[in-house]
């Protein structure tokens, strides 16, 4: 029976240190040659090494193994394998994996991670920032652009074009800025800071349109015409994409265009495209001059290759061609962004308007989706990031002038736990954006982090959002010129929207490619299966499977394990105060892999189909991201002590998520017996992790409360002014003339319940408080200035009745 053990314990060593299996095979002949001498029966010991010597036959040699293993499973999964379309199979291998390659492996190497260097500004990027963008910032007014004009005024479309704004990420040699992805976030975050409108409007031209189409794909003479007149703004580019019959599913894209030849601008018989298409919610479609259009093309007469269904083709139309109708308007729910529907019929086009000419016909899904994996890595996130600061600095501000019951509002318990989820969530989401940028500005692609910042953060701003509209009360959903938070609440719905629906993005993408693309076997067993060569496929198959056990049984070890120890002796990185949370993390990685791998394996190709699951285990994959992002910009800003309430709430609430789901997981997974055995060896003393402490929660919520180099380290990157005739500036102003009259007011509530003042309107309080000698005439100021500019900040709207009736639409507020 020792010996018995001690191979286990050996055997389990070495699956936890991914040791080689002979090695293995090696114990467990040792252990077996100790029992036969130790006097137990010769039948036992037999059947013992009978079985050792078949599975060393079985593992160890090739030909048997792929004869008795190999070959069976290669060929039942073929028969439960779903069959993979076209555009699965680009987004499948799009993009590349990073450090989601590692928490889906459930060995983080940190390394990894913490060798990614700290995305900084160039000096040419901080000072456009502190330049033009200010500019543009100071000449946004939010409730002129959506409440009088639904767009922006004419000088700011002529600033943004003159200023090279729609040409961030177009090389200097084409006339465009030329930013780092880190810069082009930052601008991005600042502008939607000020303007959702806005924000959108810089956004769309450097994300998913026709310039990053034509930087990745296009010919040398596409660049040189296009890219500088998309850096000046001569040419307002749009995608369009999405249709009536067609949104997330590419596949089922009714717009066609059909190989032909045709008259072109008086040419004859010239080779092209005869296009009929319908599009809507097309961002800058009612004022671009260039469109950018995907499309199914086919070739009935061969006129360009064998292939008559050559698949999704992407080209770049001018907007004036015959047969275009730009249509209305859309009424993206009060952003004034321009956004319409298009439509074509019976639009010739010449071959080389195809992005990338006639080599790349047939490849736009594949374009389509690298391009817009690093879109949603950047644009969204730094759109939610600005959202979350923006809230953050004004909600914390307004929290602690609005007072109730003589005591500021964000004092109270029940006020504390959404201003400490707003600065939590902020914290979290700055992090996250800029990790993410910053790996994108050191060349990765990584589809699946992009896909899990642009649902984490846009979900996250909601939250945050609506935290804040709470606190805010009645004032937050009074609109008016005052009002600097119904707007971005009111368009909350349409970053949750584009770019991959949220409900898509967490069922389908983030876990279900994620398995495909992060695990280090499925993609090789998937390859076998649709291999031809039947001795190949069996081959590739055989070292994939084998591979795949191997990863699995390492997972086991590694799992029970770090469950059993809570990952007390796993090598990690940080200090004192983050080490705990790394350790946590390479915890839950193990126990995420295990369990990923046993859904991927015991549902097959059905487990395509079990979206919940698939969700929770997207869930579990990206708290993971976050909190390692979370604690990667802990390091990156100096690890400061001052940061830690944030960081210890982020830490904290993303690893409690993580466990839920993962839980979750297990309630849900169909074979019951499997779940609750692997449950038991990754929590085998019930759930280790609990959200955010009361404690922690008062901590996160002061730093929104005070004025400190940690509400300005979160909020940095928006726009910024104290200027009495801005929403935003009033609140400022109002902030801090409260905290400069502070000590002045606590002798003023110390004399009240002393009863050395007994006068209780508020307006005669700080009076009779000066001439009691309770204050001076300093601070008799201060708390004047207080009050004065604190009835100011609060003050909403108010507008007649004429003005509020049909749709008379420019009303002017009488207060």
């Amino acid at each position: 029976m020792m010996w018995i053990v001690l191979a286990v314990i050996g055997l389990w060593i070495m699956a936890y240190n991914g040791m080689n299996t002979w090695i293995a095979w090696g114990a467990l002949a040792a252990a077996l040659l100790m029992i036969s001498f130790s006097g137990v029966d010769s039948t036992v010991t037999s059947i013992s090494w009978f079985m050792l010597i078949a599975g060393v036959t079985i593992v160890k040699v090739s030909s048997v193994r792929r004869c008795l293993v190999s070959g069976p499973v290669l060929r039942g999964m073929r028969k439960t394998m779903p069959p993979i379309s076209d555009t699965e199979r680009d987004a499948l291998e799009s993009g590349t994996v990073w450090w989601d390659a590692e928490l889906f492996c459930g060995k983080p190497d940190w390394d990894k991670l913490q060798s990614l260097p700290s995305p900084k500004l160039s000096n040419e990027e901080q000072a456009f920032i502190d330049g033009p963008v200010e500019q543009l910032c100071e000449m946004l007014d939010d409730w002129d652009i959506t409440h009088n004009r639904q767009d922006l005024p004419p000088e700011v479309w002529e600033f943004l074009k003159n200023n090279r704004f729609f040409g961030i990420i177009i090389p200097k040699r084409f006339g465009g800025l030329e930013f780092s992805v880190n810069g082009h976030s930052c601008v991005v975050m600042k502008v939607a800071s000020r303007s959702i409108t806005a924000g959108v409007t810089v956004m769309v031209p450097n994300s998913l349109g026709p310039g990053k189409l034509l930087l990745e794909y296009g010919t040398d003479k596409q660049r040189d015409y296009y890219l500088p007149r998309l850096a000046s703004g001569e040419e307002i580019p749009c995608f369009a994409l999405t249709g009536p019959d067609a949104g997330s599913d590419a596949s089922s894209m009714p717009d066609e265009g059909v190989v032909c030849r045709g008259r072109f601008q008086g040419k004859k018989d010239v080779l092209g495209i005869r296009l009929n298409w319908e599009k809507r919610y097309i961002t800058l479609g009612p004022v671009a001059t260039l469109l950018g259009l995907a499309f199914k093309l086919y070739d009935p007469d061969g006129l360009i290759g064998d292939r008559r269904e050559i698949g999704i083709t992407v080209a770049l139309i001018a907007t004036d061609t015959p047969g275009i109708e730009i249509g209305n308007r859309h009424f993206p729910l009060n952003c004034a962004f321009q956004n319409g529907p298009n439509r074509g019929k019976n639009v010739f086009i010449p071959m080389e308007w195809v992005v990338g000419g006639l080599e790349q016909v047939g490849n736009g899904w594949r374009m389509l989706v690298e391009c817009l994996a690093e879109g949603r890595g950047v644009s969204l996130p730094a759109l939610s990031a600005g959202a979350g600061k923006t809230v953050s600095r004004y909600t914390g501000a307004y929290a602690r002038i609005r007072k109730q019951f003589n005591l500021p509002i964000g004092k109270f318990e029940g006020v504390e736990a959404p201003l400490a989820r707003i600065a939590g969530e902020t914290y979290l989401m700055d992090a996250a954006r800029s990790i993410t940028a910053g790996a994108l500005d050191q060349g990765e692609k990584p589809s699946i982090v992009s896909a899990i910042v642009k649902y984490e953060l846009t979900e996250r701003m909601r939250q945050v959002v609506n935290d804040a509209m709470d606190i805010h009360a009645g004032s937050g959903i009074c609109l008016g010129p005052r009002n600097y938070i119904g707007r971005i609440y009111q368009t909350i719905p349409v970053s949750i929207t584009v770019e991959g629906a949220n409900i898509l993005t967490r069922s389908l993408i983030i876990f279900g490619q994620g398995a495909v693309r992060c695990h280090p076997f499925i993609q090789r067993e998937m390859a076998a299966m649709t291999q031809d060569d039947p001795h190949q496929a069996v081959e590739m198959f055989d070292k994939a499977l084998f591979g795949h056990i191997g990863f699995l049984l390492g997972n086991l070890a590694r799992a029970t394990w770090l469950a059993l120890t809570n990952a007390r002796f796993a090598d990690v990185p940080g200090d004192r105060s983050t080490r705990l949370y790394y350790r946590q993390i390479t915890r839950l990685s193990a126990g995420f892999a295990l369990i990923a791998d046993i859904a991927v394996v015991s549902l097959g190709g059905a487990l395509k189909r079990k979206e919940r699951l698939s969700g929770r285990l997207a869930d579990v994959m990206s708290n993971l991201y976050l909190c390692s992002a979370v604690l990667k910009h802990y390091q990156d800003q100096g690890c400061r002590e001052d940061d830690l309430p944030l960081v210890h709430w982020a830490c904290r609430s993303t690893i409690h998520r993580a466990q839920q789901s993962l839980l979750a997981v297990f309630w849900n997974l169909p074979n019951r017996a499997v779940a609750v055995l692997i449950r038991g060896l990754i929590f085998p003393s019930g759930k280790p992790y609990s959200p955010p402490s009361d404690k922690v929660i008062q901590k996160a919520a002061a730093v929104l409360l005070t004025d400190s180099e940690t509400r300005d380290r979160l909020t940095l990157g928006i726009y910024l002014n104290s200027t009495e005739n801005d929403p935003s500036g009033r609140i400022e102003r109002a902030f801090q003339a409260v905290l400069r009259a502070e000590p002045a007011q606590k002798k003023l509530d110390q004399a009240r319940r002393s009863g050395r003042l007994k006068v209780k309107r508020r307006s005669e309080l700080v009076q009779a408080a000066l001439e009691a000698g309770v204050i001076d005439e300093t601070e008799y100021q201060l708390l004047e200035a207080a009050e004065r500019t604190t009835r100011e900040a609060i003050s909403v709207d108010e507008f007649s009745p004429e003005a509020m009736v049909g749709n008379q639409a420019r009303p002017e507020p009488v207060v």
